[in-house]
């Protein structure tokens, strides 16, 4: 018998009848008796000081409930963004060891930035998964690699591959809350309705959770579950149902320095920071470090207009957050309602501090930050009456960043300072914690999250996993705090932090922090300025030691650099968002000078579709039309940016929206003749724009002839994070264009193919080329 057989104890005979069967070596592990649920919520972008458990203005119920019933971390920490915090929630080491030291969208090629979690570091789904585990994940990603998100993407980092039973949700940053881009398990999916029929993606999240529960408790009710609940709240873009957006109408009317004021003398009567806590400077950076997109502009400087979009922005996003908190409320009462609430571990908490993305006025297109183009006033007051609609893809300025995230230094992306990553966390546990409604001080991080649920379960991570040794958690279990004093001491002894260029270190209450702004692209490490607080004294990080201390600032300067070591955190990269984005990364897909696409497919995502970005390129396809032809020959983005070539009223149209701002560049044919053509579009790119934009001139033709031309300018930076992908004879989700709605499919004619072109050919030369080959096809 051959060795992969040893195991079996049983007695083989000639027949079966007179064999002995043994079914231990082939039972599956069942998880350990009382074992509970495990259900982790995640916001996005929330800081501290926005949610009533900690004394902020916004109204959470369900985290009310739960709080009161279970326990309030107030020095619980993450990495300060996303894909970096998510990954040590998959599992349980350092986000650089798992390659994901930025997000997906600025991978680099470095070890810490490679993007793709190494099989030394096995993920908590795969763990609980392959000891009797349910395990289901809902809601948003962000740790697949931009060129796998794609229909045809390699699927290795996908969330079934990553140990999840089901998958429901988006892959990418953040989506449209109203037209969502969408996964299901391992392929993509439209929405199953639209914001015209009452859809909105928190409540679709909901459901779908429910709807998996459901399923399982059918089948399997014996059986504990793992959920993974990722909300695209409090992500940009805000977007809530009216009547919640109307909840808040009135109640950042005082602005956000007043908040700022009025919040942190709620929290200090709660216990969630301690008495005499000061207040952090709105814009704390020193002018010569500072990035001038986090700028906060002062309250009292503001016109009385600013001051109502101001504060518009704040209750459209305070709306977003309650409405999410509703459906998950939902879920929470079936959890009630079927008896299993009680030994389900919870975990509610955001990943990271708020977003200062929305720049010092706010936008109506998030878009544009990450496109390095500004703001402009008069578009944003104009769209106040639609903010939190599908109209708008807004954010907030980055004045709220800071009010919620007092009484910390800055906000989100800022990794020195407890403005970017110190986060609400709420423990809820019935039948494993005796405590209700208290408080616990003891300093924590999100790296430390699959280490409690491994130490409450009774589990450990495998030293080899699937035939690979595995690096050792880095996290610290929360375990015992659970039932510690709400000031006892702290497990955890160090933590290191560092995110697009800032940098810092808390070791034993002590913290010390690189003066440097992330994005900022002003380089020069070796000359950043660090300071030094006593956190256990001076929780706001207000008061910098380092000339009083000089000692223990070396100490935490050397302890950083041997962490960064051990870690893999080096080269440090302060590039701008718009920079780090577009660098070149491997593709399944070599770059090429030309992409032929054709009806019937699936949207390409933009990080493995044509790039025509910064660049000249051509658009040309080979039709047959009927008499009443019409509909989208080629789309890609949505209405906050992007560009189509359509048929409608008998002629053809090339409309680009150059970030959604009005009016639509658009370009049009006299009524065209039935029969076959080559319809296309030429941009001619001529110069650069004040920011950074493609200027030149589009040529419109029918066959061979120019019968639309003049100026435009293009985008240099990505029609979007995600979603709203390349479609040839309709455009999904969000339309590109207000001139027609979608999907609008082609009809009345044949549509054969489209080719885009981005070499220097001239167009009359690949119209020929591009006709041949259609019509071989």
């Amino acid at each position: 018998m051959s060795d992969f057989n040893s195991e079996f104890a049983g007695e083989i005979r000639l027949d079966v009848r007179d064999s002995v069967p043994d079914w231990a070596p082939y039972e599956l592990q069942s998880a350990p008796d009382g074992a509970p649920n495990v259900l982790i919520i995640l916001f996005d972008d929330t800081g501290m000081a926005s949610w009533s458990p900690y004394g902020g203005r916004i109204n959470m119920p369900t985290l009310d409930r739960l709080a009161a019933d279970g326990l309030v971390y107030t020095q619980w920490h993450t990495t300060a963004l996303c894909s970096p915090t998510r990954s040590t929630f998959l599992t349980g080491r350092n986000h650089h060891v798992n390659r994901t030291g930025v997000i997906m969208e600025g991978t680099n090629g470095f070890p810490g930035f490679a993007g793709r979690i190494p099989a030394e570091c096995a993920t908590i789904g795969h763990v609980l998964q392959d000891n009797g585990y349910s395990t289901f994940w809902v809601g948003k990603d962000h740790n697949v690699p931009e060129e796998d998100n794609a229909p045809g993407g390699n699927r290795s980092a996908w969330p079934v591959q990553q140990g999840f039973d089901r998958f429901y949700g988006f892959l990418g940053g953040e989506t449209n809350n109203w037209y969502p881009d969408l996964v299901e398990d391992n392929h993509f999916i439209e929405a199953p309705s639209t914001p015209e029929d009452g859809y909105h993606l928190s409540k679709d999240l909901a459901d779908q959770a429910m709807g998996m529960l459901r399923d399982q408790q059918a089948s399997n009710p014996s059986k504990p579950w793992y959920m993974w609940f990722c909300p695209g709240a409090n992500h940009a873009p805000h977007h809530a149902p009216q009547e919640y957006i109307d909840k808040y109408r009135g109640a950042f009317d005082d602005g956000y320095e007043a908040y700022r004021e009025w919040v942190l003398a709620r929290m200090t009567e709660r216990g969630i920071v301690p008495e005499g806590t000061d207040l952090t400077p709105m814009n704390p950076m020193p002018e010569d470090v500072a990035n001038a997109a986090d700028e906060v502009r002062p309250w009292s400087e503001l016109s009385a207009d600013e001051r109502r979009l101001f504060s518009r922005f704040a209750e459209v996003f305070a709306g977003f957050s309650e409405y999410t908190d509703a459906q998950i409320g939902r879920v929470i009462d079936y959890l009630e309602e079927t008896g299993q609430l009680e030994n389900t571990l919870v975990f509610y908490c955001a990943d990271n501090g708020a977003s200062g993305e929305g720049s010092p006025n706010g936008s109506v297109n998030e878009n544009k930050f990450f496109n390095g183009y500004p703001d402009e006033f008069s578009e944003n007051l104009s769209m106040i009456d639609e903010l939190g609609s599908p109209n708008t893809y807004n954010h907030y300025p980055t004045g709220w960043a800071v009010a919620f995230s007092t009484p910390f230094q800055m906000f989100k992306r800022y990794s020195q300072f407890s403005g970017g990553t110190c986060d609400p966390m709420i423990v809820h546990w019935p039948k494993g914690i005796a405590a209700r409604g208290e408080l616990r001080h003891q300093y924590h991080h999100s790296v430390d999250v699959v280490a409690t649920i491994l130490d409450v379960i009774g589990l450990e991570m495998p030293a080899n996993y699937r035939g690979v040794a595995q690096r050792p958690l880095d996290g610290t279990s929360m375990k015992y705090s659970f039932d510690a004093r709400p000031d006892g001491p702290t497990a955890k002894h160090v933590q290191y932090y560092s995110m697009l260029g800032t940098r810092g270190i808390w070791k034993d209450g002590w913290k010390a922090a690189a003066i440097h702004a992330p994005l900022s692209g002003k380089g020069s490490f070796d000359t950043d300025v660090w300071e030094l607080y006593h956190v256990d004294e001076d929780r706001a990080e207000a008061h910098d030691l380092a000339s009083e201390h000089p000692e223990k600032l070396e100490e935490l300067i050397s302890a950083w650099f041997t962490e960064a070591e051990r870690n893999f955190v080096l080269p440090l990269d302060d590039r701008s968002a718009r920079d780090q984005i577009t660098v070149e990364r491997p593709q399944a897909e070599r770059p090429r000078e030309r992409y032929v696409y054709y009806p019937g497919t699936a949207a390409v995502p933009e990080s493995v579709a044509v790039n025509v970005r910064g660049r000249s390129y051509k658009i040309i396809a080979d039709v047959i039309l009927d008499r009443e032809a019409e509909g989208v020959i080629f789309a890609h983005g949505s209405r906050f940016g992007g560009h189509s070539l359509f048929v409608k009223d008998h002629r053809l149209t090339y409309v680009y929206n150059f970030l959604g701002i009005a009016p639509e560049q658009t370009f049009s044919s006299p009524e065209l003749d039935s029969g076959p053509h080559t319809l296309g579009v030429e941009f001619e790119r001529e110069s650069v724009g004040e920011h950074g934009e493609s200027l030149g001139v589009t040529r419109l033709y029918v066959d061979d002839e120019v019968v639309a031309e003049g100026p435009m300018r293009t985008q240099i930076g990505k029609f979007t994070l995600c979603g709203d992908g390349l479609c040839i004879g309709w455009d999904s989700a969000d339309p590109v264009s207000r001139q027609y709605s979608g999907p609008f499919r082609f009809t009345g004619g044949k549509l054969l193919g489209v080719a885009v072109d981005v070499s220097a050919e001239q167009y009359r030369d690949l119209e020929l080329e591009a006709a041949a080959m259609l019509s071989r096809e």
